[in-house]
Protein backbone atom coordinates (compact mmCIF):
# COMPACT_ATOMS: atom_id res chain seq x y z
CA UNK A 1 0.00 0.00 0.00
CA UNK A 2 1.20 3.34 -1.17
CA UNK A 3 1.63 5.92 1.55
CA UNK A 4 1.44 10.08 1.11
CA UNK A 5 1.50 12.54 4.47
CA UNK A 6 1.14 15.65 5.13
CA UNK A 7 3.57 17.48 7.67
CA UNK A 8 3.53 20.69 9.57
CA UNK A 9 3.71 22.04 13.08
CA UNK A 10 0.98 22.78 14.07
CA UNK A 11 -0.89 20.27 11.75
CA UNK A 12 -3.83 19.15 14.16
CA UNK A 13 -6.10 21.24 11.97
CA UNK A 14 -5.33 19.46 8.94
CA UNK A 15 -8.31 17.93 6.67
CA UNK A 16 -5.69 17.05 3.97
CA UNK A 17 -5.92 13.40 5.05
CA UNK A 18 -9.70 13.04 5.13
CA UNK A 19 -10.06 14.91 1.63
CA UNK A 20 -7.05 12.53 0.35
CA UNK A 21 -8.74 9.18 1.52
CA UNK A 22 -12.17 10.12 0.48
CA UNK A 23 -10.60 10.37 -3.41
CA UNK A 24 -8.33 7.42 -2.98
CA UNK A 25 -11.60 5.33 -1.90
CA UNK A 26 -13.46 6.89 -5.07
CA UNK A 27 -10.76 6.37 -7.37
CA UNK A 28 -10.12 2.89 -5.68
CA UNK A 29 -6.28 3.47 -5.08
CA UNK A 30 -4.68 1.13 -2.48
CA UNK A 31 -3.15 3.88 -0.60
CA UNK A 32 -3.28 6.19 2.29
CA UNK A 33 -3.01 9.78 3.34
CA UNK A 34 -2.06 10.79 7.12
CA UNK A 35 -0.60 13.74 9.07
CA UNK A 36 2.49 13.99 10.88
CA UNK A 37 3.59 16.79 13.40
CA UNK A 38 7.35 17.35 12.44
CA UNK A 39 9.88 20.03 14.17
CA UNK A 40 12.81 20.60 12.29
CA UNK A 41 15.62 18.09 13.50
CA UNK A 42 12.91 15.05 11.98
CA UNK A 43 12.72 16.74 8.61
CA UNK A 44 15.29 15.13 7.48
CA UNK A 45 13.38 11.58 8.75
CA UNK A 46 11.13 12.59 6.67
CA UNK A 47 12.79 12.73 3.62
CA UNK A 48 14.27 9.87 3.76
CA UNK A 49 11.52 8.08 4.11
CA UNK A 50 10.42 9.07 0.46
CA UNK A 51 13.70 8.69 -0.72
CA UNK A 52 13.80 4.78 0.35
CA UNK A 53 10.08 4.60 -1.33
CA UNK A 54 8.26 4.04 2.11
CA UNK A 55 6.52 7.78 1.45
CA UNK A 56 5.15 8.12 -1.75
CA UNK A 57 4.53 11.61 -1.99
CA UNK A 58 4.94 14.54 1.15
CA UNK A 59 2.60 17.77 1.44
CA UNK A 60 4.11 20.64 3.42
CA UNK A 61 1.83 23.43 5.33
CA UNK A 62 3.06 25.44 8.21
CA UNK A 63 5.86 26.41 8.88
CA UNK A 64 7.92 24.39 6.58
CA UNK A 65 6.98 25.56 2.90
CA UNK A 66 10.54 27.68 2.50
CA UNK A 67 12.69 25.03 5.05
CA UNK A 68 11.76 22.23 3.53
CA UNK A 69 13.34 23.41 0.07
CA UNK A 70 17.03 22.30 1.09
CA UNK A 71 15.69 18.72 1.33
CA UNK A 72 14.72 18.21 -2.44
CA UNK A 73 16.99 17.89 -5.53
CA UNK A 74 15.21 20.19 -7.85
CA UNK A 75 12.55 22.93 -7.65
CA UNK A 76 9.61 22.82 -10.39
CA UNK A 77 9.38 26.77 -11.79
CA UNK A 78 6.72 27.61 -9.92
CA UNK A 79 8.29 26.10 -6.78
CA UNK A 80 11.32 28.02 -7.95
CA UNK A 81 9.53 31.60 -8.80
CA UNK A 82 8.12 31.48 -5.16
CA UNK A 83 10.95 29.93 -3.11
CA UNK A 84 7.66 27.86 -1.53
CA UNK A 85 7.35 24.38 -1.78
CA UNK A 86 3.72 22.43 -0.60
CA UNK A 87 4.19 19.15 -2.65
CA UNK A 88 7.06 16.79 -2.99
CA UNK A 89 7.20 14.32 -5.40
CA UNK A 90 9.93 12.14 -7.27
CA UNK A 91 10.60 11.84 -10.91
CA UNK A 92 13.84 9.49 -12.13
CA UNK A 93 14.41 9.13 -8.37
CA UNK A 94 14.91 12.85 -7.82
CA UNK A 95 12.96 14.66 -5.02
CA UNK A 96 10.68 17.28 -6.60
CA UNK A 97 9.73 20.11 -4.84
CA UNK A 98 6.36 21.64 -6.50
CA UNK A 99 3.92 24.37 -5.26
CA UNK A 100 0.31 24.22 -5.69
CA UNK A 101 -0.74 27.00 -3.70
CA UNK A 102 -0.42 29.60 -6.96
CA UNK A 103 -3.21 27.74 -8.67
CA UNK A 104 -5.45 26.91 -5.41
CA UNK A 105 -5.69 30.30 -4.74
CA UNK A 106 -6.44 31.70 -8.22
CA UNK A 107 -9.05 29.26 -8.92
CA UNK A 108 -10.59 29.97 -5.48
CA UNK A 109 -10.93 33.06 -6.76
CA UNK A 110 -12.35 32.30 -9.81
CA UNK A 111 -15.07 30.00 -7.87
CA UNK A 112 -16.67 32.64 -6.03
CA UNK A 113 -16.35 34.85 -8.96
CA UNK A 114 -14.22 37.74 -7.78
CA UNK A 115 -12.26 39.72 -9.93
CA UNK A 116 -8.90 40.73 -8.83
CA UNK A 117 -8.36 43.09 -11.99
CA UNK A 118 -7.70 46.73 -11.31
CA UNK A 119 -8.29 46.10 -7.73
CA UNK A 120 -6.58 47.05 -4.79
CA UNK A 121 -5.12 43.80 -2.33
CA UNK A 122 -3.93 44.18 1.05
CA UNK A 123 -1.98 40.90 2.75
CA UNK A 124 -1.82 40.19 6.09
CA UNK A 125 1.33 38.07 6.79
CA UNK A 126 4.81 36.89 5.11
CA UNK A 127 4.94 33.35 5.60
CA UNK A 128 5.46 30.64 3.06
CA UNK A 129 1.94 30.85 1.38
CA UNK A 130 2.12 34.63 1.00
CA UNK A 131 4.74 34.47 -1.83
CA UNK A 132 2.59 31.96 -3.61
CA UNK A 133 -0.11 34.33 -3.35
CA UNK A 134 1.50 37.43 -5.15
CA UNK A 135 2.42 35.45 -8.00
CA UNK A 136 -1.28 34.08 -8.49
CA UNK A 137 -2.73 37.81 -7.97
CA UNK A 138 0.38 39.47 -10.10
CA UNK A 139 -1.23 36.80 -12.62
CA UNK A 140 -4.69 38.54 -12.20
CA UNK A 141 -3.47 42.10 -12.63
CA UNK A 142 -4.54 43.73 -9.49
CA UNK A 143 -3.82 47.90 -9.64
CA UNK A 144 -1.63 47.45 -6.20
CA UNK A 145 -0.82 44.63 -3.71
CA UNK A 146 0.07 45.89 -0.32
CA UNK A 147 2.13 43.58 1.93
CA UNK A 148 1.93 44.16 5.79
CA UNK A 149 3.65 41.82 8.71
CA UNK A 150 4.55 42.21 12.13
CA UNK A 151 8.09 41.61 11.28
CA UNK A 152 9.10 44.21 8.64
CA UNK A 153 11.91 42.58 7.42
CA UNK A 154 10.17 39.59 6.25
CA UNK A 155 7.98 41.57 4.26
CA UNK A 156 10.89 43.01 2.73
CA UNK A 157 12.28 39.41 1.41
CA UNK A 158 9.08 39.26 -0.45
CA UNK A 159 8.95 42.52 -1.60
CA UNK A 160 12.77 42.15 -3.02
CA UNK A 161 11.02 38.98 -5.12
CA UNK A 162 8.50 40.81 -6.84
CA UNK A 163 7.69 44.07 -8.64
CA UNK A 164 5.62 46.71 -7.62
CA UNK A 165 4.98 45.58 -4.02
CA UNK A 166 4.33 48.31 -1.38
CA UNK A 167 5.15 47.66 2.26
CA UNK A 168 3.21 49.42 5.24
CA UNK A 169 3.43 49.60 8.88
CA UNK A 170 1.90 46.59 11.09
CA UNK A 171 -1.53 47.92 12.45
CA UNK A 172 -1.43 50.47 9.36
CA UNK A 173 -4.79 50.05 7.09
CA UNK A 174 -4.13 51.67 3.28
CA UNK A 175 -6.98 51.99 0.95
CA UNK A 176 -7.89 48.09 -0.36
CA UNK A 177 -10.71 46.63 -1.90
CA UNK A 178 -9.31 43.22 -0.79
CA UNK A 179 -7.67 41.83 2.79
CA UNK A 180 -6.07 38.72 2.81
CA UNK A 181 -5.16 37.08 6.37
CA UNK A 182 -2.29 34.74 5.28
CA UNK A 183 -0.89 34.52 8.74
CA UNK A 184 -1.59 31.28 11.00
CA UNK A 185 -3.43 34.10 13.29
CA UNK A 186 -6.87 32.37 13.44
CA UNK A 187 -5.74 28.50 13.80
CA UNK A 188 -7.18 29.26 17.54
CA UNK A 189 -10.32 30.15 18.72
CA UNK A 190 -9.16 33.14 20.76
CA UNK A 191 -6.37 34.23 17.82
CA UNK A 192 -7.35 38.09 17.04
CA UNK A 193 -5.54 40.02 14.36
CA UNK A 194 -4.76 43.67 15.60
CA UNK A 195 -6.60 45.62 12.93
CA UNK A 196 -8.69 48.63 13.65
CA UNK A 197 -11.81 47.56 11.73
CA UNK A 198 -13.51 50.48 12.18
CA UNK A 199 -10.96 52.08 9.80
CA UNK A 200 -11.44 49.74 7.18
CA UNK A 201 -13.96 52.04 4.92
CA UNK A 202 -17.10 49.93 3.07
CA UNK A 203 -17.75 46.96 0.73
CA UNK A 204 -14.73 45.20 1.14
CA UNK A 205 -14.08 41.33 0.64
CA UNK A 206 -12.36 39.73 3.05
CA UNK A 207 -10.41 36.64 2.54
CA UNK A 208 -8.67 34.04 5.14
CA UNK A 209 -6.32 31.20 3.42
CA UNK A 210 -7.05 29.18 6.68
CA UNK A 211 -10.09 27.12 6.11
CA UNK A 212 -10.24 25.11 9.84
CA UNK A 213 -12.25 26.64 11.94
CA UNK A 214 -14.18 27.69 8.77
CA UNK A 215 -14.75 31.05 10.37
CA UNK A 216 -12.13 33.17 11.82
CA UNK A 217 -12.52 36.12 14.32
CA UNK A 218 -10.38 37.97 11.20
CA UNK A 219 -14.22 36.72 8.84
CA UNK A 220 -16.68 37.00 11.87
CA UNK A 221 -15.31 40.74 12.85
CA UNK A 222 -15.53 41.32 8.88
CA UNK A 223 -18.99 39.86 8.04
CA UNK A 224 -20.20 41.89 11.13
CA UNK A 225 -18.82 45.18 9.91
CA UNK A 226 -20.92 44.04 6.76
CA UNK A 227 -18.69 43.02 4.22
CA UNK A 228 -18.26 40.13 2.63
CA UNK A 229 -16.09 37.02 3.44
CA UNK A 230 -14.43 33.96 1.89
CA UNK A 231 -11.92 31.16 3.78
CA UNK A 232 -9.77 28.86 2.54
CA UNK A 233 -11.69 26.39 1.67
CA UNK A 234 -11.61 25.79 -1.77
CA UNK A 235 -7.85 26.99 -2.23
CA UNK A 236 -7.49 23.93 -0.02
CA UNK A 237 -9.54 21.63 -1.91
CA UNK A 238 -7.60 23.21 -5.52
CA UNK A 239 -4.06 22.70 -3.98
CA UNK A 240 -4.91 19.08 -3.08
CA UNK A 241 -6.64 18.32 -6.32
CA UNK A 242 -3.68 19.40 -8.02
CA UNK A 243 -1.12 17.30 -5.86
CA UNK A 244 -3.51 14.07 -6.14
CA UNK A 245 -3.75 14.21 -9.94
CA UNK A 246 0.18 14.76 -10.13
CA UNK A 247 0.60 12.06 -7.67
CA UNK A 248 -1.80 9.54 -9.07
CA UNK A 249 -2.03 10.43 -12.67
CA UNK A 250 -5.71 10.51 -11.81
CA UNK A 251 -7.67 13.74 -11.78
CA UNK A 252 -10.64 13.49 -8.52
CA UNK A 253 -13.91 15.12 -9.09
CA UNK A 254 -14.55 18.28 -6.75
CA UNK A 255 -18.31 18.12 -6.59
CA UNK A 256 -20.63 18.48 -3.68
CA UNK A 257 -19.70 16.00 -1.93
CA UNK A 258 -16.21 17.21 -1.95
CA UNK A 259 -17.01 20.46 -0.29
CA UNK A 260 -19.54 18.99 2.52
CA UNK A 261 -17.13 16.72 3.38
CA UNK A 262 -14.79 20.18 4.00
CA UNK A 263 -18.01 22.43 5.08
CA UNK A 264 -19.23 19.77 7.96
CA UNK A 265 -16.21 18.88 9.90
Amino acid sequence: MKKFIVIGNPIQHSLSPKLHNHWLKKNKIDAIYEKKLVDDHNIKEIITGIKENKIQGINITVPFKKKIIEFVDELSDEAKETQSVNTIYTNDKKLIGHNTDISGFELSLRHIKYNVNEKKVFILGSGGVVSSIVLALKRMKPSQIILSNRTQSKAEKIKAMFKGLEIVKWGEIPDFDLIINATSLGLNEDDNLDLDYEKIGKNKHFYDVIYNPKETNFLKKGKLYGHSTTNGKMMFIYQAHQSFTIWHKIMPKIDEDTIKLIEND
